[in-house]
């Protein structure tokens, strides 16, 4: 198990972010709070949930752990999280119950 930062490229007001993910959501948030990102930034309605982080905390991230991906690297993460829903596996059952009484869109998370 593992958590996951992608490149930052994507601008919000002066900062530049990235999105961390992890294979499961404990994973995830323990992350989160080890580098101290709020839970504001949690992006549990998106296509797949993750953390907008900014570069000076994705290089906390990294320095506690986190894998540093690329775009297709990225893809195949969210592809794992998006079968282990599907087939219903712990790693699955996780996800669906962080995600629980709020909509989790496409990862097919009710």
């Amino acid at each position: 198990m593992s958590v996951y930062v992608d490149e930052p490229r994507y601008p919000y007001r002066r900062m530049v972010m990235c999105h961390m993910l992890a294979d499961t959501p404990a994973e995830l948030h323990a992350m989160a709070d080890r580098i101290g990102v709020a839970r504001r930034w949690y992006q549990r309605t998106a296509s797949t949930p993750h953390y907008d982080i900014a570069k000076s905390k994705r290089q906390l991230a990294v320095a506690a752990g986190a894998i540093e991906l690329g775009r297709r690297e990225v893809a195949e993460v969210i592809r794992r999280i998006r079968q282990a829903v599907a087939a219903g596996t712990s790693e699955g059952v996780a996800w669906v119950e962080d995600c629980r009484g709020n909509s989790c869109s496409t990862t097919g998370i009710p």
